[in-house]
């Protein structure tokens, strides 16, 4: 299990025997073939290990279904949502995860939940495309935009989380990700004769992307369609923009 993921609970285990939740009587409570919420998630680890994890999945649900208010109850959910990723099972993983933010939306753990959404939805992203199409910006980036979002979230609700500082690393890719998409369509409509269209993507990519990789692209190409529509003076002024902001740029792609 890549432990760089894996939220560390360590503290909950060093709290006595009843649950935190209150409601969890582990002494009294004979189910699950009499195994107690620890011994199951044990189990658990113990089958996941071993690479069942379909298995380990089941035991960890039986932990929910037993004793759901137990400390082992909420690392279990995580955990079944992790594995579900492992298995690319990312729709299932992300409710999972949603479920468990619904439920506890100011745990110690719950940015973790947070920034495993966005590395599921990174993961969507990617598929048996990437031996194809090697730019992300060329496929569908609606997980993208998702993992953007996800992010996003988790930095403004939990600026101080460890999470937060390696989902902010990991935000300037994504970025330039869905920049470099908008760009492509705005090359599309160029190559077309759409010309207001591809200006007002251009737009789009300047005010939403600010300092992505695709600014001095996308200036030289309102520029370009501004002299298509004749507005000589607006492409003109993008172009003193262009090269006073980017002196060293130089076009990259072709509009045929």
């Amino acid at each position: 299990m890549n432990k760089s993921l894996i939220p560390l609970f360590a503290f909950f285990f060093l709290l006595s025997g009843c649950s935190p939740f209150g409601g969890d009587k582990e002494s009294k409570i004979l189910v699950a073939n009499g195994l107690s919420s620890k011994a199951l998630y044990e189990e658990a680890e113990k089958k996941i290990n071993a690479g069942s994890i379909g298995q380990g999945i089941k035991q960890y649900k039986t932990i929910l279904e037993s004793y759901p208010g137990s400390k082992y109850a909420i690392q279990a959910r995580l955990d079944i949502a992790y594995n579900l990723y492992k298995q690319k099972k990312y729709n299932l993983s992300i409710l999972e995860l949603n479920q468990f933010i619904e439920k506890y939306p100011n745990l110690p753990s719950t940015p973790y939940a947070y920034y495993l959404k966005g590395v599921i939805s990174e993961a969507k992203s990617s598929s048996i495309l990437d031996k194809l199409v090697t730019d992300s910006a060329q496929r569908d980036v609606e997980s993208v935009r998702d993992a953007y979002s996800y992010y996003i979230d988790l930095i403004s609700l939990f600026p101080d989380s460890k999470y937060s500082e390696d989902a902010s690393k990991k935000l300037l890719n994504l970025k330039n990700i869905l920049a470099r998409h908008e760009f492509y369509v705005a090359l599309y409509y160029s190559r077309i004769g759409s010309h207001i269209a591809a200006i007002n993507r251009s737009k789009f990519i300047i005010e939403n992307y600010p300092n992505s990789l695709s600014i001095p692209d996308s200036l030289h190409l309102m520029a370009y369609n501004y002299d298509e529509i004749n507005a000589k003076q607006l492409a003109t002024d993008v172009r003193l923009i262009l090269s006073s902001s980017y002196p060293g740029y130089s076009k990259n792609y072709s509009i045929d």
